[in-house]
């Protein structure tokens, strides 16, 4: 298992890398189901915070094995193995979510967590054995990353309540600084054109998963309503707004933004933030539909803050990542300004209107206005 070249030509996401992006598909959606739920019946601080800290481990799962896919991926019998072992933890997460979100009982998320982050351990153990000059890295990680599963096993003593999110708050800060300790000397290699490849098909997978909620949601809902027009209308708002999110996610060169170690984990970290808001964006849908067919009594208004609320959070995200340094003045006006109008959508009665709007009219400033090439 020796260290990639970070130069490789042509260097795209594997087959076994897809395929492990599937189980992920299963734990963002029950994520965002049970943030629909919760969201749908007022429950705002205990859902929004359940989901925030379920999507965190979701979320680092998958990056610290997309990080050590592009440096130390050999795609042999060995890794597949392991790596098949890391997809079973992301089930056995995916299958005590809803419990962490009625009950507060992280147990089988944190089960499957440590499973995940054992078989990181085995990962980068057997890379430090060819890893040369960055064996101490290695070893570093495996070390860090062993210590912080002991934590994570002492949480699960912690009564739930608000101690119980303090001190998964102080844990994950713990975690994220494991790759800043073991990388602090030297950093092992990453392909940026793979690295970013790999954050965009989890976009995709996010998004994806938006338009799936809202289609099946809105399915549910036609037996609900005497008119097919209120339906006819979200559905094709949502889907003008997943292809603007697309479009304006996609639209800036992303290998440009971890051109150093700094900026790297400034990206990494950054999504995510942005994956979260997307995945909550079909949530905000399904609320929406729950107000129009009378099964969740919140305001109109409250309605549609659920859906104004990710997007602005998503667009803000991903021009500050990628976007603004490759943008001319106008764009950097555009984006974080339609960010602070889309949370005015819930003054109109149409739900997603004023935010499908402003997505479409942002989306025709970067068609005018391509990126600016800028120096690396």
């Amino acid at each position: 298992m020796l260290p990639r070249d970070p130069a490789q030509p042509h260097r795209t996401a594997s087959t076994l890398e897809l395929f492990f992006d599937l189980v992920f598909v299963v734990a963002v959606s029950i994520a965002s189901a049970q943030l629909h739920h919760a969201l749908s019946h007022g429950d705002f601080v205990h859902g929004i915070t359940s989901y925030a800290l379920v999507f965190f481990a979701v979320w680092w799962a998958w990056m610290n094995f997309t990080w050590f896919a592009t440096s130390f991926d050999t795609d042999d019998w060995l890794y597949r193995v392991t790596t098949i072992v890391q997809m079973g933890g992301v089930l056995v997460l995916a299958a005590g979510i809803p419990a962490a979100f009625e009950r507060g009982d992280f147990t089988l998320p944190v089960i499957g967590y440590i499973v995940m982050r054992l078989a990181m351990v085995g990962q980068w153990l057997r890379a430090s054995r060819g890893a040369g000059e960055l064996k101490a890295a290695t070893r570093r990680y495996a070390f860090g990353i062993a210590g912080v599963q002991a934590l994570w096993v002492l949480f699960l003593f912690i009564p739930s309540g608000p101690f119980q999110i303090v001190a998964f708050v102080v844990f994950a800060l713990v975690e994220i600084s494991v790759p800043v300790f073991a990388e602090h000397r030297r950093q092992t290699p990453w392909h940026p054109h793979h690295i970013t490849e790999r954050y965009g098909l989890f976009t995709l997978i996010v998004l994806g998963e938006s338009l799936l909620a809202s289609a099946n949601a809105i399915i549910d809902a036609r037996n609900e309503l005497d008119s097919f027009v209120p339906l006819i209308s979200i559905s094709v708002l949502t889907l003008v707004v997943t292809a603007s999110l697309w479009w304006i996610y996609f639209w800036p060169p992303h290998h440009k933004a971890i051109t150093t170690f700094g900026r790297s984990l400034r990206y990494g970290y950054s999504h995510y933030f942005v994956f979260a808001a997307a995945a909550a964006f079909s949530a905000g849908i399904e609320v929406e539909l729950d107000v129009l067919t009378g099964e969740s009594h919140l305001p109109h208004a409250v309605g549609s803050l659920t859906v104004a609320i990710p997007i602005a959070l998503f667009l803000l995200g991903i021009w500050w990542i990628a976007i603004r340094e490759h943008a001319d003045s106008v764009v950097n006006t555009v984006i974080p300004l339609g960010a602070a109008v889309v949370l005015l959508d819930p003054i109109l009665p149409i739900p997603v209107a004023i935010t499908a709007a402003v997505l479409v009219v942002i989306v025709v400033v970067l068609v005018v206005h391509p990126p600016v090439r800028r120096e690396s």
